[in-house]
């Protein structure tokens, strides 16, 4: 939250209140495709989502600032009532965190991407098929032999794709740029030091990408690897502490259930399934005033372009949405943290849609779930960093401000 506005809140928030529920379709938000107009979620069949805006008040939510596009850990800490660009948290710590690694103060972590590249060393797939998590775990453990003088380094595979690389040892910073050009066609980015501090973090790196190279070379998908999110770890304020509320976060990837444990939530066991993210929901309802939930599939299909796919993990969500709907929270928030177009293959910066059912809600006239529905809604358009606020007010956990 911006300026003194966070303040505010902090101040005023109180321990008693309503059980609220941040359940979080990832990349929701779509563009309308060119033969019906529709976004994927105006064209799946949402029954459940149709009757929970119908009983709520809806809008659209601005994860960062309006034309950028956010990756997932500062969309996250935004829904969570942190100001993303105050507290910008590297992707390696999250995906670190995420897989309960044991980060201290001065490792850097870097999340890593197996990739497919060409005989020109040029980048034919970011994500080398998404390689099955078997085949992850088989890499990272080849990879973790690697060696290099004065310094520890740790490489844990994470899922499908992903696997994150901590380098422990003196002299070591974070901040660096990432390798992935988030585009196909091209070779990865060099890495670049910025200035004479950077240097020994670069050279330990590249030293090991090019260790890693001849590890990889013979790999038909995972040939090559990227980095994103190059960091250091730096926490934030307690969440709990902040809002006066317990707080737990049910989820499947292990990179949000980082972003929670970094805000202090706790963070149960991780669920493999939707069924065990409902049921790890309903175990651990009455133990915390705050509940975040977190579906991946609405973004995985965004970004693999793929409109149908897209559709149908929509109308997985909508039946997720109707199990959470039936543990009746006192207040129930349904979003994205950003948006995945299938058109765009990719995250945007378009508007996510929301909506918040509580008892005090001011219920508008939207009766459809979808994005040319919610820009006539009561919310309007708002940023991300206002919706915790809006929970916290609907459960009564804020008390007036002033005399």
């Amino acid at each position: 939250m911006r300026g003194n506005s966070g303040r505010v809140v902090e101040g005023i928030a109180e321990e008693s209140g309503g059980k609220m529920v941040l359940l979080v379709a990832d990349g929701l938000g779509g563009l309308p495709h060119p033969e019906t107009g529709l976004t994927e979620g105006e064209a799946a069949d949402t029954p459940n989502l149709d009757a929970l805006v119908t009983a709520g008040v809806n809008g659209l939510h601005i994860p960062i600032e309006r034309g950028v596009t956010p990756g997932s850990g500062p969309a996250h800490i935004a829904l969570f009532g942190y100001d993303p660009v105050r507290y910008e948290i590297g992707r390696g710590v999250l995906e670190a965190l995420g897989i309960d690694f044991d980060l201290r103060d001065g490792d850097v972590a870097v999340r890593m991407n197996f990739a497919t590249v060409d005989g020109e060393g040029r980048i034919t797939d970011r994500r080398a098929g998404r390689i099955p998590t078997e085949k992850c775990v088989e890499l990272a453990e080849k990879l973790n032999e690697i060696k290099l003088p004065g310094l520890e380094l740790f490489v844990r595979p994470v899922k499908e794709h992903r696997a994150v690389l901590v380098f422990r040892g003196p002299g070591l910073v974070g901040g660096l740029n990432d390798t992935d050009p988030q585009e196909t066609g091209v070779p990865p980015v060099p890495l670049r030091a910025e200035d004479k501090g950077q240097e020994k973090t670069v050279e330990a790196l590249n030293a090991f990408l090019g260790a890693a190279r001849e590890i990889l070379k013979d790999e038909p998908r995972a040939n090559a690897l990227t980095m994103r999110g190059i960091a250091s770890l730096s926490k934030p304020p307690s969440f709990p502490t902040r809002f006066k509320a317990g707080a737990a976060a049910i989820a499947s990837y292990p990179m949000y259930r980082g972003v929670a444990r970094l805000v202090g939530m706790d963070v149960p066991a991780q669920a493999k399934d939707t069924d065990e993210l409902v049921g790890l929901l309903s175990d651990n309802f009455d133990a915390y005033d705050f509940l975040f939930v977190h579906f991946k599939k609405t973004d995985s299909t965004g970004e693999d372009g793929d409109y149908e796919a897209k559709v149908a993990a929509t109308e997985e969500f909508d039946r997720l949405v109707g199990r959470v709907v039936a543990m009746e929270p006192d207040v129930l928030v349904v979003t994205g943290d950003h948006s995945t177009p299938s058109a765009l293959a990719s995250h945007s910066w378009h508007p996510v849609p929301i909506t918040i059912r509580a008892g005090s809600a001011r219920v508008d006239a939207v009766r459809r779930f979808g994005e040319s529905h919610m820009l006539s809604g009561g919310l309007g358009i708002i940023k991300a960093t206002d919706i915790l606020p809006l929970m916290l007010a609907h459960a009564g956990r804020l008390a007036k401000f002033g005399a």
